[in-house]
């Protein structure tokens, strides 16, 4: 007989097939509240497919009384509280080392696509001002700059190796030295700021990261700097950010991430220093489908009795 599961937000096809296939699936869409849901399904669910930003918190758990597993989609788990799951007897799982190449390539793509205005200059082609008025506004070049990583965890290496080629020298920050080939290493953000032209900010999510990156290390990077987030929101101070942008203290930032995903700040709309992404760093075809099998793999895991394969608790 089949299990029963919940899935949140919306799968792709190649996703909803087989755990259709498996399992009896009920829904909640963006949107949609636990409510919504059936009696007889909130009864029965056993498992999540977790999938989206939004908090899963002691509330949407405590309503389904036979829950003892939470399989997320995607390798940040921030936005469920773990500590809860594990008080309940909760398992939680997630897919990391799937998407740390899609992650790094879009950092570095931000990094030169800001420096470059290739989306302004884009815009600028295709609103006739290239004919009309002549050539783009100068970008900034990306070769010999300097780069600092907050955080060189597996995305923060893959950035750093992918920007090593360019010329410039590599820091980044971390409680400890790690076996990197000539990087340098600092125990301070702040000060890491102060040496380097780009910082990229690869930390994972979570209450001890909240706002690592704050006004300090913001002035230390300058006027010409350029701030890059392919992490979480919550891991830079979104308002000294706002403010850093809105004054120039810093010359300009790439975000991937925001605090109140994806109703953002209206004042990042405003701004013409910015280059803004919609939390799409994993998302490719390829590894998209490499999530969903991860995913799909720790819930038959679970319902099998076997070792999970990524556990986080």
């Amino acid at each position: 007989m089949k299990r029963h599961i919940l899935t949140f937000e919306t799968y792709d096809d190649w996703d909803t097939g087989p755990l259709e296939a498996t399992y009896v699936v009920h829904n909640l869409p963006h949107g949609g509240e636990v409510s919504d849901l059936s009696s007889e399904a909130i009864a029965n669910i056993e498992a999540f497919a977790f999938k989206g930003h939004n908090k899963l918190g002691a509330e949407t758990m405590n309503a389904f009384p036979k829950l003892g597993m939470i399989a997320n989609y995607g390798v940040g788990y921030d936005t469920i509280d773990v500590a809860y799951a594990s008080s309940k007897g909760i398992r939680v799982t997630n897919t990391p080392d799937v998407l740390t190449d899609d992650v790094a390539d879009l950092a570095v793509g931000m990094v030169i696509a800001q420096s470059r205005g290739m989306v302004g200059a884009s815009e600028w082609i295709k609103s006739g001002n290239w004919a009309k008025n002549g050539a783009y506004q100068l970008g900034n070049k990306v070769t010999g700059k300097s780069v600092g990583i907050v955080g060189l965890g597996r995305i923060g290496r893959a950035v750093g190796e992918r920007l090593q080629p360019f010329g410039g020298e590599i820091h980044y920050y971390s409680r400890s030295a790690k076996g990197t080939n000539g990087w340098t290493h600092h125990e301070d953000i702040v000060e890491m700021a102060k040496a380097v032209d780009i910082l990229i900010v690869t930390l994972s999510g979570g209450p001890d990261t909240i706002g690592m990156v704050g006004v300090d290390a913001l002035k230390a990077l300058g006027p010409e700097g350029l701030l890059v987030n392919a992490s979480r929101g919550t891991t830079v101070d979104e308002e000294a950010l706002l403010e850093a942008l809105e004054t120039s203290t810093i010359r300009a930032a790439a975000l991937d991430v925001f605090e109140n995903e994806p109703n953002i700040n209206p004042r990042f709309l405003t701004l013409n220093n910015i280059l803004l992404q919609p939390h799409q760093s994993s998302g490719t075809t390829e590894t998209r489908k490499v999530m969903g099998q991860l995913q799909r793999d720790n819930l038959a895991a679970y319902f099998a009795g076997k070792e999970l394969l990524t556990p986080v608790n």
